[in-house]
């Protein structure tokens, strides 16, 4: 008599429905909690916004550091092997560069004389130099020459540029705004989650957990394979065409930024397809069946996505955005197959269980 006691109310309680108004005000209540979550990680990530950019532009520094070399070839390549300790040379600087504290323009030819010294090759100047009225003495090394050298400060082709007064604040707020919304990620999920499990049965809302987890841990591996993988080769193709077009590249820190928060946070959306065929299988929505029927359909929206969230338009950075969405669409049809089950009540569920026991 109990158990039928606890059932009818429980089914009476599943049979209440929420007004317009109670959805409204459900709605109102979780976007509160959401901005609270996101003001409260704002404030914590504007501390550290200016490490977070320097994280987030190391992908284009490594392009640019490519570019650059390759800028700086002409001719065939140096041999040091062939310089013999004493030789002398004309050198004439590829960009502007730092010698004794002093500036020294790019297409200025300087006298050197080749030492070795503990298997190490070095460049000294030949005769006293006197460059914007400071002496560089006889005997000075020109790291430069054998070496990376110091790029002037302003003529670095790694360093990103801000073109207004403010844009440094502007910039790191930014950064600080997105980097608050990815932490939370999982907490916006639940509270979409809070959101639509009124709508639900009982036993359905035990799935928060392993959603969660799921949200999450494709989340980062979205964005990780947009920061290690599928930017550095738009990157590359983007700015290699700058090398064959005999351009240099002079680009903007928030124009890099808006652009590589666009496909993080797109890659990142993008990987949720497992987690949202997971729950959507749980809740008896989708069949492997289903989903193997429509595969033709998925590649043409995954092309669509790839398209969009690809900065280029070759075929190759094109693939690499699609491939992994393909390879997770085709993953999700093994996760539905997996834990997939028609959708029941919990009065069904009860039942199911009851004539188990019975039997």
């Amino acid at each position: 008599m109990p158990d039928e006691k606890e059932e009818k109310k429980e089914e009476k309680e599943e049979g209440l429905q929420m007004s317009f108004l109670d959805h409204l005000d459900e709605l109102r209540r979780r976007l509160i909690h959401s901005a609270i979550a996101i003001a409260i990680a704002l404030v914590i990530c504007f501390t550290f916004s200016d490490k977070i950019y320097n994280f987030l532009a190391v992908p284009v520094k490594r392009q640019l550091a490519k570019v650059e070399q390759e800028r700086l070839k002409a001719g065939e390549p140096l041999d040091v092997n062939k310089i013999q300790d004493g030789d002398q040379f004309r050198y004439t600087f590829g960009q502007n560069t730092v010698v004794n504290g002093v500036t020294i323009a790019a297409g200025t030819t300087i006298g050197i004389k080749v030492e070795r010294q503990n298997n190490k090759v070095i460049a000294k100047t030949t005769e006293p130099w006197i460059a914007h009225k400071t002496l560089i003495p006889t005997g000075t090394p020109v790291e430069a020459v054998f070496g990376k050298g110091e790029v002037a400060p302003g003529f670095d082709n790694q360093t990103l540029i801000i073109t207004t007064v403010g844009g440094t604040f502007t910039l790191y707020m930014q950064v600080a705004l997105y980097a608050a919304i990815a932490l939370m990620i999982p907490f916006l999920i639940y509270e979409i989650w809070a959101f639509i499990a009124p709508g639900l049965y009982r036993h359905e809302k035990k799935y928060v957990l392993p959603l969660l987890l799921m949200a999450t841990v494709f989340f980062i591996l979205g964005a990780t394979f947009a920061y290690k993988i599928a930017f550095p080769a738009a990157c590359n193709y983007l700015l290699g065409l700058s090398v064959e077009g005999g351009l240099r590249p002079l680009i903007t820190a928030n124009d890099y930024f808006d652009l590589i928060t666009m496909i993080m946070l797109g890659s990142g959306i993008v990987f949720q397809i497992p987690t949202i065929a997971f729950l959507l299988a749980r809740i008896g929505l989708v069949t492997p069946r289903m989903l193997w029927k429509a595969w033709r359909y998925a590649v043409v929206i995954i092309a669509i996505l790839a398209a969009v969230l690809t900065p280029t338009a070759d075929a190759f950075n094109m693939i690499v955005f699609a491939a992994p969405m393909l390879g997770l669409y085709f993953l999700s049809i093994g996760i539905v197959w997996l834990v997939g089950k028609p959708r029941r009540s919990d009065a069904e569920i009860r039942a199911l269980a009851h004539s188990k026991s019975r039997g």
